[in-house]
């Protein structure tokens, strides 16, 4: 009898707190969402360039969207006003990341710093990564790697000059961001390794980011294995897993040849500080393992290459597109900084600030990953008036704040000079403007970026004057993107440079 009544009032029990939330829950206000279909909710409405198939769906239905992807809802945030109460009135409350399939499998089960949900150990993770890499000391001190990557380059472009040849500037400039990197992080120098083919790095960069951005039934169909059995019957678990591998065998060449002890070396680099912490485990806050020191490396391989390659892209394609806009800056760069200068440095940059509005320009128009990696509420939030509860996830389309009308005068205007007499910055303050996100999660790579774009952009603009191939003009030049998660330039960017300085 008495056991009996103890499960009668533990069954009154939780079912009294089901019903309590369950019309708590009908109180909350939710987002609006678009009509959806059964089972895959609004997957039918996501196209090829998801960035834009969402802004279209805010445009009618607002900058805060509730969309369901399969079983699963995510809240979709189109505006400044609503960015800026996700990334800071409530970012301690939806910073942390979702257990995705591809991510977990990528970051070693989820050992590295730009997919890892927040918690202590990725605060440890991350402080130790600005530490060793990302901070502006570093940064600095690796200039001299930057600008001789920068005159290699000169190099090369000039001789395809002396040929009047064409230029795969999409290539050549993937090529400097690796090369770059690959001196700064990982030791290794990319035109000269043994174990890196430049053609094979471009590819895996390119099926590493397409497998972490392809539609993952696992991700959005959690039921009974059927999502993991779809993903086995098309593939997609092969595809994943093939990119490990590759990501896999060239990370363990590089951690390979830093255990060598006849390797030499120029500078201490972070691969270097990850093995010593994990050999002398001096540290009880930060335990390192190979593992951690390869899920690093997947974040600073994929974010770190070809988003600076992408956009000094963009800004040579609209500076292609507009001739006198590409002679305006020119003009400004030579004019400042003399017709005699055979090597660009650093201390260059700042003294061109039509080229930081052209960089600015290109950020809103062409940011390398419109939509921001997702992100996971920790606790329930209110975004405009409408309730988020936790464990939901939230997609930022910085993409379509971009080009809202709302913000910005012709939006869909390649148009540097609307900078001018701004204050807008793009360094995660102001949020009209947030190529590199903000608060807790902004991408920590961004001094480091900024410094190779904005580098590799000036001795582009300063030696070369640029032609079109043989039956081409200005009007030939196309902005049609292509890409997932990060979005490129469909057709390669190619011209031909004349050597002018």
């Amino acid at each position: 009898m008495t056991i009996s009544f103890l499960c009668f009032c533990l069954v009154t029990l939780v079912s009294l707190i089901f019903f309590t939330k369950k019309i708590k829950q009908l109180k909350w206000k939710f987002p609006p969402s678009p009509p959806k279909f059964p089972v895959i909710g609004n997957l039918h409405q996501i196209g090829e360039l998801p960035h834009r198939s969402l802004q279209y769906l805010a445009e009618r239905y607002g900058p805060v969207m509730l969309l369901h992807f399969g079983f699963v809802p995510i809240v979709v945030i189109s505006s400044k006003e609503a960015a800026e109460e996700v990334l800071r009135t409530h970012d301690l409350g939806c910073c942390s990341r979702p257990k995705l399939v591809g991510t977990r499998l990528i970051s070693r089960d989820f050992k590295d710093v730009g997919f890892t949900p927040y918690g202590e150990e990725w605060k440890e993770r991350r402080k130790f990564a600005v530490r060793e890499l990302f901070c502006l000391k570093k940064v600095q001190s690796f200039r001299h790697i930057r600008e001789e990557e920068c005159n290699f380059l000169v190099k090369k472009l000039s001789e395809s000059a002396v040929d009047q040849s064409a230029v795969d500037l999409s290539k050549t400039l993937f090529w400097l961001t690796a090369s770059i990197l690959f001196r700064v992080a990982l030791g290794q120098n990319f035109h000269e390794s043994d174990f890196i083919d430049k053609d094979k790095i471009e590819e895996l960069v390119f099926e590493a980011e397409t497998a972490l951005a392809s539609f993952t039934c696992s991700d959005f169909f959690p039921v009974a294995g059927l999502g993991w059995l779809v993903d086995w019957l098309s593939g997609q678990h092969k595809r994943l897993n093939d990119v490990f591998y590759k990501l896999d065998a060239l990370f363990q060449h590089v951690i390979d040849d830093h255990l060598d002890p006849e390797r030499s070396k120029d500078h201490q680099d972070i691969i270097d500080s990850m093995l010593d912490v994990m050999h002398e485990g001096k540290n009880d806050s930060l335990k390192l393992t190979i593992d951690h020191i390869k899920g690093f490396l997947a974040n600073i391989f994929l974010a770190g290459i070809d988003t600076g390659a992408i956009t000094m892209i963009w800004a040579m394609t609209e500076l292609a597109r507009n001739p006198k806009l590409m002679k305006k800056v020119q003009g400004e760069i030579r004019d400042r900084l003399g017709d005699n200068k055979e090597r660009i440095t650093e201390e260059d940059i700042d003294k061109v600030p039509y080229l930081k509005m052209v960089m600015k320009e290109t950020f809103r128009l062409h940011p390398a990953a419109p939509l921001l990696l997702p992100r996971e509420t920790m606790a329930h939030i209110k975004v405009q008036g409408y309730d988020i509860p936790p464990k939901r996830r939230i997609l930022v389309n910085v993409g379509a704040i971009g080009r809202d009308p709302k913000l910005w005068t012709n939006p869909e205007e390649f148009n540097p000079e609307r900078f001018m007499d701004s204050s807008v910055e793009y360094r995660g303050q102001h949020f009209e403007l947030l190529p590199f996100g903000s608060g807790r999660r902004i991408c920590p790579g961004m001094p480091m970026g900024l410094a190779a774009v904005e580098l590799g952009l000036l001795n582009l603009l300063y030696f070369f004057d640029w032609r079109f191939p043989e039956g081409m003009t200005y009007k030939d030049i196309d902005t049609e993107e292509a890409g997932t998660l990060t979005i490129v330039k469909k057709v390669p960017l190619k011209l031909v440079p004349v050597r002018v300085k």
